[in-house]
């Protein structure tokens, strides 16, 4: 972003201005002015409302539907406008005097705000900035007649604000008393490590969506002619400013320059002419071309030199032979199963799109012109598919050659707006006509990009650890949406926050019971104590974890049997301090179901935040909010990630209770099954999230027999409040078909599932050849759902294939071992010279020594 940005004045409509202006970032267009001058199509606007405007609110959205990139607009209208757009679209007009005037659903709903000011008193701006935290925050000076100094946009720029000027006050002559040079504004707060004062500047394509070029050094100088002419010109090293292209012909035009988030380096994105960048002649420094842009050149030089009579002169020259080939690559694309065979089929596709595009002389950057104008638009169409490519189809997905298909990666979920008349239903392969590599594609989830999430919780943890309270309220307004004014409930809890239906309270209670009653079963109270040898007692001993966190989720259910789950093993190990976390509602509170549950387990403190930062809080503690030693719970990738994250911090010395990815269940059905139970059972464990893994194995049942369970599939969730989740998870969810019980057991075991569920003829018998899964639920009348809520295991479970290596959470999670030795005078003469002889083995002397100054003082005596 630049340190400035100019604010377009009726009395300055200088075009070679306005052009350089377009260079370096946004530019204000007032509304009353957004036709009268010609503002370059690559520039970004913000449209500025004044304070009379009488817009309506579907006035403000064509507004942004015609590309405007952010609309800026009074108080008066801001209140009718907010949930309506994007926040990210939208900066409050404000005065000064007005800043407190402005509520926390007005601050929520804006990405920034601009201030009008009579003056620029920097200090009293950076309070104004904090209060608007995590805002962009711009600040016009209203009466100024004169341009701003450097050292006052540098200054406001560290004050976390950007300065608006005028154009009438900017100019593309040097800087003078009356008059700010361009450049001289856009680079006053870039700073060099230097010794030469040059900017290091990395020039990149913008015809080729931005690949890098080559690096090169930028000076004051160089930047004020680039952004003034338009045209590449940097500093060399060696002999001053350098013109490029100017003798080889390999000119630029610049597109942007922009600074990085240091302010320390420059990107140029320009469109490059003659023989490319590098003196070699080459586009680039960095090599040859490759992926579209390198087909795209292809294809421009097959325009001019492909031979008369062959395949690509034809292409070019018979649109209906082209349109032929993109309808039938895109009906392949279509129709592909694997990854490879996803991959293969748009890659043809593409080639053919490419060539349609060159043909009408269109190249990438226009396409992508084109998606950058519809990513801004927020109105929105239905998303139907045209009548000629709406055919629905009531096959069943099992009969023919499909049932034999190689296996495919899971779909992406439809689009908002798709048809919802179309059957609700998985994929099926049979894994008999499955190879090595296709069997190991159907047992796969979702990559779960791990990095990528710990990298974007990181900052949130970082902010909770250095800021604690004031920093969790902020994050709980942003992301809860929930004003608070403190963080954490303590008991006694006030009645009135735990007011439930008789039948809830008497469901909870009973859940409670069953619960507590198996868990208390686990729990080791006994001392394990072995005499390993004659005069040698080794002991182990049970202690509960001190202080222990339990994250209950709110999101989109709420989760009281969460809080059951992690909070009755936590209570029968005798956890001395146990803090439950949950998203607030809106208003504040915690749903009376959590907290009846949280005096149920004696919770010693309720934290009402959700997400990364309850994690932070808990791990690191704040003013107010304990610090545990172990943190439990399921949670979206948020949460997720910043476990992980905070478990390999070695200043938080915080354990967790497992890796935790989407909910899922694999069902094996044969020939007893009930086909509505099956159904039921898929469909429990689909409606928690889009992202939920569902797994239907059917050992040697017939087409005609599944047929009937994806009926049941299709007709039970069109019944069902949650059916636009399911109408996303069960497409993306598959059913193997297994020729018996040990290739649909092996397949499980492979699989590792979170719940497995047996609808089996011998169903308790099969339970002895399960190695891994999370918990089991054997026989027709054992649904997944009686382990959610209240038989008494525990549905805090791993996923993910976690299976393999972890156990769901039980009271010895809540739990640490710890072991003793007591060796008498007698057994130190047996054990002494073993352990002797072991620690000179290993060039240990000191532990030799220990042992053996005990021996001959045993000698001794």
């Amino acid at each position: 972003m630049s340190a400035f940005l100019p604010l377009l004045d009726a009395s300055n409509g200088d075009g070679a201005l306005l052009t350089a202006l377009s260079r370096i970032g946004p530019i204000i267009v007032p509304y009353t002015l957004k036709s009268s001058f010609d503002v370059p199509q690559t520039a970004t606007r913000y449209i500025l409302l004044d304070r009379d405007s009488s817009l309506t609110a579907d006035e403000i959205v064509t507004l942004l539907d015609q590309g405007a990139d952010k609309v800026i607009l009074p108080l008066a209208l801001a209140k009718d406008i907010i949930g309506v757009v994007p926040a990210e679209r939208l900066l409050l007009l404000l005065d000064v005097a007005n800043v407190s005037a402005v509520s926390d659903k007005i601050r929520n709903g804006m990405s920034g705000v601009l201030i009008k000011t009579p003056s620029v008193d920097v200090d009293f701006i950076g309070s104004v900035s904090r209060f608007f935290a995590g805002s962009s925050v711009h600040v016009l000076p209203v009466d100024s007649t004169s341009p701003p100094s450097r050292s006052t946009i540098r200054a406001l720029a560290g004050a976390g604000t950007i300065l608006v000027i005028p154009t009438p006050l900017l100019t593309l002559s040097p800087t003078d008393g009356r008059q700010l040079n361009v450049a001289d504004a856009f680079l006053a707060n870039v700073s060099s490590d230097r010794p030469d004062g040059l900017f290091p500047t990395v020039v990149s394509s913008h015809l080729e969506g931005g690949r890098s070029l080559g690096l090169v050094y930028s000076s004051i100088e160089s930047v004020r002619e680039s952004i003034a002419t338009g045209k590449g010109v940097y500093q060399s090293r060696k002999h001053g400013l350098w013109r490029k292209g100017e003798t080889s012909g390999a000119t630029q035009d610049v597109v942007r320059i922009r600074v990085d988030c240091d302010s320390d380096a420059l990107e140029f994105s320009v469109v490059q002419h003659g023989a490319g960048f590098c003196h070699l002649d080459r586009p680039s420094c960095f090599g040859e071309v490759n992926g579209l842009s390198a087909l795209e050149r292809t294809l421009k030089s097959r325009v001019i030199s492909a031979p008369e009579g062959s395949y690509t002169r034809r292409l070019f020259n018979d649109p209906e032979l082209l349109r032929s080939k993109i309808m039938e690559e895109a009906d392949e694309l279509c129709r592909a199963r694997t990854k490879d065979e996803v991959a293969f089929e748009a890659a043809d596709l593409l080639y053919f799109v490419l060539t349609r595009c060159v043909a009408a002389g269109v190249n990438i950057a226009d396409i992508e012109r084109s998606l950058d104008r519809k990513a801004k638009k927020v109105t929105r169409r239905p998303g139907n598919a045209k009548p000629q490519w709406s055919q629905k189809s009531g096959e069943s997905s099992t009969t023919g050659a499909r049932a034999a298909e190689a296996p495919k990666a899971a779909a992406p979920p439809p689009a908002s707006g798709a048809d919802t008349d179309g059957p609700i239903r998985m994929r099926t392969y049979d894994l008999a006509a499955a190879s090595p590599v296709q069997r190991a594609e159907l047992l796969r989830r979702p990559v779960l990009k791990s990095d990528e999430m710990i990298a974007k919780v990181k900052p949130i943890v970082d902010d909770v650890r250095t800021r604690g309270d004031a920093a969790l309220l902020e994050l709980t307004a942003k992301f809860d949406r929930a004003q608070l004014t403190s963080t954490v409930v303590r008991p006694p809890y006030a009645p009135e926050t735990m007011e439930l239906t008789e039948d809830v309270r008497a469901a909870i209670d009973a859940a409670y019971a069953n619960i507590y009653k198996f868990h208390k079963a686990q729990a080791e109270q006994g001392t394990l104590s072995v005499e390993t040898m004659p005069g040698v007692v080794c002991s182990r001993f049970a202690r509960p974890i001190a202080r222990v966190g339990l994250y209950v989720p709110g999101g989109t259910a709420i989760l009281p049997s969460t809080a059951l789950m992690l909070g009755i093993p936590a209570q029968v190990a005798g956890c001395r301090e146990i803090v439950l976390a949950t998203p607030p509602r809106p208003d504040g509170s915690i749903s009376p179901e959590v907290m009846y549950v949280a005096k149920l387990v004696g919770a010693s403190a309720i934290l009402k935040a959700g997400g990364a930062q309850a994690v932070a809080a808990l791990a690191y503690g704040t003013e107010t909010v304990p610090k545990v030693d172990k943190i439990f719970g399921p949670g979206n990738q948020w949460v997720t990630a910043a476990k992980m994250l905070v478990q390999n911090d070695t200043d938080a010395l915080v354990a967790i209770d497992m890796p935790a990815g989407p909910s899922e269940v694999l069902v094996i059905a044969d020939h007893t099954c009930n086909p509505a139970f099956v159904a039921a059972d898929l469909l429990s464990q689909a409606e928690h999230g889009v992202d939920s893994q569902v797994v239907l194995v059917t050992v040697g049942l017939s087409d005609e027999r599944i047929a009937a369970i994806e009926a049941e599939v299709d007709a039970q969730a069109r019944a069902l409040p949650r059916v636009d989740i399911m109408r996303q998870s069960i497409p993306k969810s598959i059913i193997v078909k297994t020729c018996g019980v040990a290739e649909a057991i092996a397949f499980s075991n492979d699989y590792a599932p979170e719940h497995l569920i047996l609808h089996l003829e011998n169903a308790a018998e099969a339970v002895a050849a399960v190695e891994n899964a999370g918990s089991v639920f054997v026989g027709p009348y054992s649904p997944e759902s009686c382990g959610d809520y209240a038989s008494g295991t525990n549905h805090t479970l791993p996923t993910n294939g976690y299976a393999r290596q972890f156990s769901g959470v039980n009271t010895l999670s809540f739990q640490k071992h710890i072991t003793s030795q007591q060796v008498t005078a007698d057994g130190l003469k047996g054990l002494g010279p073993v352990v002797a002889t072991l620690a000179d083995c290993e060039g240990l002397g000191a532990h030799a020594n220990a042992v053996r100054i005990r021996l001959r003082a045993l000698a001794q005596s």
